[in-house]
């Protein structure tokens, strides 16, 4: 539990981080206005299929000359998630399953996995890292829905996950049911789990929020919860991190992860598109299988491979 608390105690932004470079360069191009010119917004009927994306593309735009001129590209990720964004207590380095897409992005456009600014965000400020201009894009576990996209633009899908309920051993809460009725359950702001408990709460006593979701895992630790609602695929982890608590119930939502963008940047977003098909090519020898062995197949064992992708019509 010591180490667990430890790997949460992290700051809510993290000072710049980087990979290979002045920091300067990358943090004047975050702050620069995102574009790609003539960019329309999404169609009304896009929400129709909120996992559809703009289809892939190699071709440069205002977006990703900006990005090429800063030589960094700034990336919003979390500090706090076992195995997805994560900050390695021997090393100091951010790690994770979300990292290495990072990486593979940078790779795409700069010539260089290093060439990363890494700024921390809470859940609450991802999309308002992107719309300020703080970052370019945010891969931190983000999932992709219609009232999102409204505010941003996303790639296709790159993980599938569902939300889940974690407890203490021993605990009577069962799952997403009435077992919950009378306990203090705890969620992110900003995230799925939030809303969901909003719009369906068991009785429970729902009152508890915190900026980053492993913040619950440290209350639940501490006795200041009785349970916590969020992807199964971040509980996996906590879990890992912590055997006396365990996941209950089955998801009771299915959501896909997406990296998050300005909704102008739409050269961007084709370009990561680009990426990801990339990434998920060669079946069990693809960079993405390659990265779920690496960091979540102790902890989700039974995948097989990256959601497929869609793409928008007309």
């Amino acid at each position: 539990m010591a180490a667990a608390c430890a790997l949460t105690a992290a700051a809510v932004l993290l000072p710049l981080t980087v990979a290979g470079g002045n920091p300067d360069a990358g943090a004047a191009g975050a702050a620069a206005a995102h574009g790609s010119a003539g960019a329309q917004p999404a169609k009304a009927d896009t929400c129709q299929n909120p996992e559809a994306s703009l289809t892939p593309s190699a071709a440069d735009g205002a977006t990703i000359d900006r990005i090429k001129k800063a030589g960094k590209l700034v990336a919003g990720v979390d500090q706090n998630s076992f195995r997805w964004g994560y900050r390695n207590p021997a090393t100091g380095q951010l790690e994770g399953f979300d990292i290495d897409l990072v990486r593979a992005v940078a790779q795409e456009i700069l010539g260089d996995p290093e060439a990363v600014i890494y700024r921390a965000i809470p859940t609450s400020q991802r999309i308002p890292a992107l719309k300020d201009g703080r970052v370019d894009i945010v891969v931190r576990t983000m999932t992709i829905n219609c009232k999102r996209l409204a505010d941003v633009a996303f790639s296709t899908a790159y993980f599938e996950a569902g939300q889940q309920v974690l407890v203490p051993a021993g605990s009577s809460i069962k799952g997403y049911d009435a077992t919950l009725k009378g306990k203090k359950i705890c969620s992110a702001s900003g995230s799925t789990a939030e809303t969901a408990l909003k719009a369906k709460s068991f009785g429970a006593d729902i009152s508890v929020t915190v900026p980053n979701q492993l913040d619950c895992l440290v209350r639940l630790q501490l006795g200041e919860v009785d349970g916590v609602v969020t992807d199964n695929a971040l509980a996996a982890g906590q879990a890992a991190q912590d055997p006396s608590v365990k996941l209950v119930g089955t998801p009771f939502t299915k959501e896909f992860y997406g990296v998050a963008m300005n909704k102008e940047a739409t050269d961007l977003v084709r370009r990561v598109n680009k990426v990801l098909d990339g990434y998920r090519q060669g079946g069990a020898n693809s960079p993405w299988m390659a990265a779920y062995r690496k960091w979540l197949a102790a902890d989700m064992p039974d995948l097989t491979g990256p959601p497929a992708p869609k793409y928008r019509t007309g």
